[in-house]
């Protein structure tokens, strides 16, 4: 990749760029809430889900990857809303569900506050005070983002060749600090190559990551249920909160299979 030597103009977005971006603005909104939610989720992730979801139902998802407003605009908006999700289990409940949030858990403590059920009629300044802060912050990102729109623009200019090593770097030592072993390294590298032919071959990597840090959990809750069940799957079925999580996951499955039945049957015929 070279150096970008065209005049960089047109920064803001027209009313056209407002109105094929609206319904992607939704919906990276709603699921970058939800994904902030899970247990393991976090702004990576729901990115990638928001531009995965955008490419399968446009209309053009060959342009996506040229700078198309509805690959940009949908994981922005999930990118935005991820951690006011993550917000949610982490002051209802005091359960974090990603390493920042483990650390804002742990500062709270620190300062003898106790994120829960009662953390609202015991310590509402703290609760009102997060709150706050979350539309401060965003106030505070467009007082930042928009002045110096053309400066965080110029970083494009930066040839790739000397982004490359600096970004594998930082990979090196984030994986070796996990541990102090050379073993986590290898992993990196492996998992690298790994996205590298997901990539190639357009599989999606979000799912894969989520199912690595979710995957235990649910085993291990899976398991707990059917101890407290004594081996019986009804338990799954008789709460209707959870009846209804599995009726919306079942949806999901055959949303995603039957495009690719139906397409099998017109290639037969």
């Amino acid at each position: 990749m070279g150096i970008l030597t065209e005049k960089i103009k047109n920064l803001f977005p027209t009313l056209k760029d407002w109105k094929d971006s609206a319904w992607p603005i939704v919906r990276g909104t709603v699921l970058g809430f939800f994904v902030g939610v899970i247990p393991g989720g976090n702004t990576v992730i729901s990115s990638t889900m928001s531009y995965a979801l955008e490419k399968k139902i446009s209309r053009h998802p060959e342009k996506f990857g040229t700078g198309v407003i509805e690959g940009v605009a949908g994981p922005e908006s999930a990118n935005n809303s991820g951690p006011s999700g993550s917000f949610i289990p982490l002051l209802s409940l005091g359960i974090p569900t990603n390493s920042t949030m483990a650390l804002l858990l742990a500062s709270l403590m620190i300062h003898g506050v106790s994120p829960g059920p009662f953390l609202i009629s015991q310590n509402p300044d703290v609760f009102w005070s997060v709150i706050a802060s979350m539309y401060l912050g965003n106030l505070m990102l467009l007082a930042l983002n928009l002045p110096l729109l053309g400066m965080w623009i110029q970083v494009i200019k930066i040839p790739y060749v000397f982004f490359f090593p600096v970004i594998f770097l930082f990979c090196l030592l984030g994986s070796f600090s996990l541990g102090n072993t050379v073993f986590d390294i290898g992993v990196m590298i492996f998992f690298g190559i790994v996205g590298f032919l997901m990539k190639k071959f357009g599989y999606e990597s979000a799912p894969l990551v989520l199912a690595f840090i979710l995957g235990p959990m649910f085993e291990d809750h899976f398991r707990r249920s059917l101890v407290l069940s004594f081996g019986s799957f009804g338990i799954f079925f008789e709460r209707p909160i959870s009846a209804a999580f599995l009726g919306v996951a079942v949806l999901l499955l055959l949303i995603s299979v039957l495009p690719m039945i139906r397409k099998q049957k017109q290639k037969t015929l």
